[in-house]
């Protein structure tokens, strides 16, 4: 009565924010396969230590397709990410991993790297990332058919051999994510203390690495004083 409705307000907004954590979101697209149409369901998810990421998923009723996508809910960092753990146990494979689409992944054990978008944006185990790896480099056409060799076919092998050792954990080595961004992650079984296995950097991003983030043309300030004359 008193018109006294800022508290009321405030409120509703903190409810409707705690809604959407706890509400999936679907709405329609079409089937990135067959391109039928499909529903694509979203939801925010708090990954503990760290941010909050949206999780958008794709299920398509006509080819059965299945894709899954993680996106970061939060801005680029001010700094990059260098994540490496050094797999010494199997109890490693379930640790959390959020890789995001401007993460590569490096395995220097087996020479192996994998560059920034490939695979997407993923929220999965460390097991489930190795074997999304192993996939994508047995998928690769290179490899198959007619664009195969004898000794390409045989170095496939070895690297997918030493590739299930290391998830099996017959074999040790080092995984190392590097994010420009700073919007990776991978747990910490021991958190909040130190992980000895966990080794996490923070780094100045060099400028190539703005320039492939879109970094060095976006202007934050001042923009509007510089549009105005040319009104």
């Amino acid at each position: 009565m008193l018109g006294l409705e800022g508290e009321e307000v405030d409120e509703k907004a903190a409810n409707s924010a705690e809604d959407l954590r706890n509400e999936v979101l679907q709405f329609n697209t079409n089937c990135p396969e067959c391109n039928a149409p499909a529903n694509t369901n979203m939801k925010l998810v708090q990954i503990p230590h760290f941010k909050e990421v949206i999780i958008m998923a794709t299920n398509c009723d006509s080819c059965g397709h299945r894709t899954n996508e993680v996106k970061s809910g939060g801005a680029i960092e001010p700094q990059g990410t260098r994540i490496t753990l050094q797999i010494t146990d199997p109890s490693d494979m379930t640790r959390d991993v959020l890789k995001s689409e401007t993460c590569s992944v490096e395995i220097p054990e087996l020479e192996f790297e994998l560059g920034m978008g490939a695979l997407g944006g993923k929220f999965t185990t460390l097991e489930g990332l190795l074997k999304d790896i192993g996939e994508l480099v047995e998928r690769n056409p290179f490899t198959l058919g007619d664009s195969s060799t004898p000794s390409k076919t045989e170095k496939l092998q070895e690297f997918l051999g030493k590739l299930r050792e290391i998830v099996e954990g017959k074999a040790k080595a080092h995984f190392i994510m590097d994010d420009p961004a700073g919007n990776s992650y991978l747990q910490n079984v021991y958190a909040p203390e130190e992980d000895p296995e966990l080794k996490v950097e923070r780094y100045e991003r060099t400028f190539e690495q703005n320039e492939d983030l879109g970094l060095n043309d976006m202007k934050t300030e001042g923009y509007e004083a510089e549009g105005a004359p040319g009104r």
